[in-house]
């Protein structure tokens, strides 16, 4: 039976025979197309794919040469306060015993994990960074024990909680447990100078490289989760999607 012709019903031909008849070939019919559009999606699909992956090649060839020739992009330090780091966390300082809680304490959230709280030793800390880290699932808090100077590079939190909202271009999926965030750009990196007796509290999302500083070897009091390190840690390279490689210098003595 040819497709796209209605089969011939003769006079002699019962009602019945032409009933099957006509069933017949509307099912021929149905099916065909079935078949003709699943080509068709195939097609498009495999088209898709194509283009994806000539897109990655191309990605991937821009990255690794902003990467070979990065630019280098002088900070100049801003001296942390409670007003001056306000987008991004608490700067918290002594206070007297005896006072209650209040909006000048960290206002921490570790609901989401067993904290841990621990001294951190680091050394040979330069004063540049390439990368930026943050933690999607609690408020980290550090200071340096005997209040030395130390640096923090920062960025402003970026995760995007409504799941339910459109994606724009700039969403990207965390490889570390799924959620959204759109990526810091270049414009936002700051770095921030602390001294003295005081320790900072980093907001949840908190784009963040370092501790910094000059001496050899700095110890460090860090509070997060006891799974932070392997279960929340999403990171951006700026110099292999942006090109760029951040510098400053040390102001200890000013």
């Amino acid at each position: 039976m040819n497709r796209g012709h209605f089969p011939f019903v003769n006079s002699s031909s019962s009602s019945s025979e032409s009933s099957d008849e006509f069933d017949e070939w509307l099912e021929y019919e149905n099916e065909a197309m079935e078949i003709e559009e699943q080509i068709a999606i195939n097609m498009i699909a495999r088209n898709n794919y194509v283009i994806h992956q000539l897109l990655l090649i191309q990605q991937s060839d821009q990255e690794a040469e902003m990467a070979e020739s990065p630019v280098h992009v002088n900070l100049v330090p801003i001296e942390a306060t409670s007003e001056s780091f306000a987008d991004y966390g608490q700067v918290i300082e002594a206070s007297s015993d005896g006072d209650l809680f209040g909006p000048n304490d960290a206002q921490l959230d570790l609901s989401r994990g067993t904290p841990r709280f621990y001294i951190m030793r680091l050394e040979g800390r330069s004063f540049g960074f390439s990368t930026i880290t943050h933690h999607a699932n609690v408020t980290q808090c550090l200071g340096s024990v005997g209040g030395h100077v130390w640096y923090l590079g920062v960025a402003k939190p970026s995760l995007i909680e409504d799941v339910g909202g459109e994606r724009g271009t700039r969403v990207v999926e965390s490889g570390s447990d799924g959620h959204l965030y759109a990526p810091p750009t270049v414009e936002e990196v700051r770095v921030f100078r602390f001294s003295g007796p005081k320790f900072v509290k980093l907001n949840r999302g908190t784009w963040h490289d370092g501790p910094f500083f000059s001496d050899s070897s700095m110890d460090f009091y860090n509070l997060e989760l006891s799974n932070t390190n392997e279960m929340d840690h999403t990171r951006h390279s700026f110099k292999k999607k942006n090109g760029v490689i951040f510098r400053f210098e040390d102001s200890t003595s000013s």
